[in-house]
């Protein structure tokens, strides 16, 4: 629930400088702070991808065996290599600096904005290292604070450097915009050392030297017969790494193949480009949007696996995996229902045209597979399985990729052929994952479930269209969707209700309604 709120918290205050920097800098210079953006990424996944993973899994469960200083020990060694690693890639970025400005890009202006990333590097390096320390300890509120924080920051000097920037030129304006963001992630590291100093104070007040001496010598032994902590950190990092960048990797190949596959089919560049941005920047973030909570279900139940799995609990695991998946099918449904039932005028209201509500329509019944996606990769990655997680990943970017090939550059389908593939890639990638859990841990299934809230979901489907189209109110087009969204969920929080999918108890686990009562 923290990661939750600090995550939209973070998606309406991103919204800010989409609307806002274009007006600044122009079109233009957005493009220039665009093109250098997608290499940082690159470094970053390179850098952090499955750190941050591997120091919770190991400080959860140094702390499930009760052992603070090997937490602290797993801290160092983390901060170390990731440092080091944000300090080679540093050089290496501002070397190549100018290569990559002319050459790749093919425009000597990002020059400036690629440089100005730089010192990022090292930041977001150190940054990820304490979070994945917080989260071991499942201690989400650093985290949350940190990246809100990092997030006004950030908004307000990217703006206000771009503004100062743009009398030198478009060039200089776009890296103000970088500088800006540089900004926030230094203040974003700045309040998660603020937070570790304290609670490593509280931490030294509460435990006892001798107690410590005793945990290091009786672990001494098995921690030199496992190998070294780096050893065992890169073994769990770098199989998370390469997953991510199969992702990466695979997003790149299918924008470019996509391009080509619709002007195989006959379709103009102008309007392929148009068409493919819709997808990608309209339709994929509306989706992904109710997964906000998935994704924070997914970073918190790392540690609170591998905790279980130190102590040998399998009850304790097959519960916990049976309740996130169960919260993620039950609260990903009614937003889906919503995006199917309603797709004209949601896209309408967004983006002032409904030409995206088909695309939304087709993928809304078929996001239920993206929502419990994360969980159960997350579960793999806790009982060290990233490798698996890995070929499955690879598993559903081949098969999307084949399929974009052979669908959208068929006049028939055009861009609706990419949609396909993506609706088979995340169906696939999401049963492998499931598959790959149930053989790890003897999962049972629990039909029930998915068979309450995909019946729970139709009959809100059905009762938000009644009243969407039914029910006139006078006043905007927001007001009768905002009306009908909530007499839809309302509805669906009454059979959930009535089926057993959500109970008393379910409500008592939430701060908010455990203080109320």
């Amino acid at each position: 629930m923290i990661l939750l709120a600090a995550g939209i918290i973070n998606r309406m205050l991103g919204f800010i400088p989409r609307i806002a920097l274009p007006r600044i800098i122009g079109a233009e210079g957005v493009g220039l702070y665009q093109l250098g953006y997608p290499f940082f990424i690159v470094l970053i996944t390179v850098i952090t991808g499955g750190l941050p993973l591997a120091i919770a899994k190991m400080v959860a469960e140094a702390e499930g065996e009760n052992r603070p200083e090997q937490s602290r020990r797993i801290l160092r060694t983390g901060l170390t290599l990731s440092f080091s690693l944000g300090l080679l890639f540093t050089l290496v970025a501002l070397l190549s600096a100018s290569w990559v400005s002319n050459v790749i890009l093919t425009d000597s202006r990002v020059y400036y904005t690629f440089v100005s990333m730089t010192p990022m590097i090292s930041i977001v390096a150190v940054s990820s290292v304490y979070r994945g320390y917080f989260q071991g300890r499942q201690n989400m509120i650093p985290s949350a604070l940190s990246s809100v924080l990092e997030s006004v920051i950030r908004i307000f000097f990217m703006l206000w450097f771009s503004y100062l920037l743009l009398p030198k030129g478009m060039a200089f304006a776009a890296a103000g915009a970088m500088l800006g963001v540089t900004v926030g992630e230094i203040f974003g590291m700045l309040a998660l050392l603020v937070q570790y100093f304290f609670i490593a104070k509280a931490d030294r007040l509460e435990s006892n030297p001798d107690t410590a001496a005793l945990d290091t010598g009786l672990h001494q032994d098995k921690d030199r017969q496992s190998g070294t902590l780096l050893r065992r950190m890169l073994g769990i990092a770098v199989p998370v790494t390469a997953g991510r960048l199969v992702g990466s990797f695979s997003y790149l190949l299918e924008s470019i193949i996509t391009a080509r596959s619709l002007a195989l089919a006959g379709l103009a560049t102008a309007a392929a480009t148009a068409q493919y941005g819709s997808l990608q920047g309209m339709v994929i973030p509306l989706l992904l949007l109710p997964g906000v909570l998935s994704s924070s279900l997914a970073v918190s139940l790392v540690p609170s696996l591998s905790e279980a799995a130190a102590r040998r609990d399998l009850p304790s695991i097959h519960k916990r995996m049976h309740q996130a998946l169960r919260l993620a099918m039950v609260s990903g449904a009614p937003f889906a229902a919503i995006m199917y039932v309603l797709a004209v005028p949601l896209c309408t209201l967004m983006y002032g045209n409904a030409d995206t509500a088909p695309m939304l329509r087709l993928m809304a019944p078929f996001a239920l597979f993206l929502y419990v996606q994360a969980p159960l990769q997350a579960a793999l990655q806790a009982m060290d399985r990233p490798g698996r997680a890995l070929i499955n990943t690879l598993a559903g970017a081949v098969i999307k990729i084949l399929l974009i090939l052979l669908l959208a550059s068929r006049p028939e389908y055009g861009i609706y052929g990419a949609i396909i593939a993506i609706i088979v890639n995340s169906i696939l990638v999401t049963l492998l994952h499931y598959s790959s859990v149930v053989k790890l841990i003897q999962l049972s299934l629990r039909i029930t479930d998915p068979l309450k809230t995909i019946t729970a979901m139709i009959i809100m489907a059905a009762g938000t269209s009644y009243v969407f189209y039914s029910v006139p109110l006078s006043g905007t087009m927001w007001l009768q969707f905002l009306f009908a969204a909530a007499s839809g969920m309302a509805l669906y929080l009454g059979i959930c209700l009535l089926t057993g999918l959500i109970s008393v108890r379910d409500l008592d686990r939430v701060p908010f309604f455990r203080r109320r009562r």
